[in-house]
């Protein structure tokens, strides 16, 4: 994978690596908060004749992190991602995000419905449906990211592994708990709070009436032990009755991480026989 930057209109430079085959359409993979490009390296692998993009997103790994929290928004985002795949040469992509990176993706492909020719949904979001949920997760959001920059990088790790939808992953081998862990205290405080108040779900766009104007083939995934994430998935599979939707065994809300090669073989699976 070839490391590459690319730098915005405003400056900001995100950091992405590239199978760097030359192709116009790529595989793009995009994390969950806290993570980074590296959370995708096991499935280079399932796609070898692909080309693959796997992004930092803005905030998170080696990506710059403004300060601004504006800055952090869906709509920057997204307008971000269309620059850096016009600076890739990439004119449609099949998107994979986990979590964040879902919400991400969700936003994206209203957006841009033209570049998108698949979508594959880890444990995501379309956003809240109230205005009311919006609001109280607006402020949940909000102490979470005045507590990254009072405590710092440590504390707030500490806090995120011990939090109830990540204590599946406590079951995982020490050396796989360790490299989580390393990768999330590589990020930068400011960056995280600032995710969190720009692209954190009462932030975002709500797109559960807009659902039906996704056209590209979906596959959604969750785990089986993170129930909350399953009941989304199928309100969302029964609004877009062409996806498809997976239910993956003994996994919870990081199905990737949890269970790399099921994850890997549904995947490969679905973008193979589109």
């Amino acid at each position: 994978m070839e490391a590459v930057t690319v730098k915005m209109a405003d400056g900001v430079c995100y950091r992405a690596a590239d199978s760097g085959h030359e192709s116009s359409e790529a595989i793009v993979c995009l994390h969950g908060f806290t993570g980074s490009k590296e959370s995708w390296e096991f499935l280079r692998e399932m796609f070898p004749g692909e080309r693959m993009v796997m992004i930092d997103c803005l905030g998170h790994g080696e990506t710059d992190a403004p300060v601004q929290a504006a800055r952090y928004s869906a709509s920057r985002q997204v307008a971000d991602l269309a620059a850096v795949f016009d600076q890739l040469k990439l004119h449609k992509v099949k998107l994979i995000g986990y979590s964040m990176g879902g919400r991400l993706a969700y936003s994206f492909a209203q957006t841009f419905p033209h570049r998108v020719s698949a979508l594959v949904l880890e444990s995501s979001t379309p956003g809240l449906s109230t205005l009311e949920e919006r609001k109280k997760r607006i402020q949940s959001d909000r102490k979470l990211a005045d507590f990254i920059l009072r405590e710092g990088i440590t504390s707030f790790v500490d806090y995120w592994e011990s939090i109830p939808l990540f204590a599946t992953q406590l079951s995982l081998p020490d050396n796989v708990k360790a490299s989580i862990r390393a990768g999330r205290l590589k990020n930068n405080p400011s960056g995280l709070a600032g995710s969190l108040l720009g692209m954190g779900t009462g932030s975002q766009p709500s797109w559960w009436s807009a659902l039906d104007r996704i056209k590209s083939p979906v596959l959604l995934i969750c785990g089986e032990w993170d129930e909350k994430f399953c009941v989304i998935n199928q309100k969302v599979h029964n609004l877009l009755p062409s996806s498809k939707i997976e239910v993956v065994k003994q996994a919870g809300h990081t199905v990737h991480v949890e269970q790399p090669r099921i994850f890997g073989k549904i995947v490969s699976e679905f973008l193979n026989g589109l």
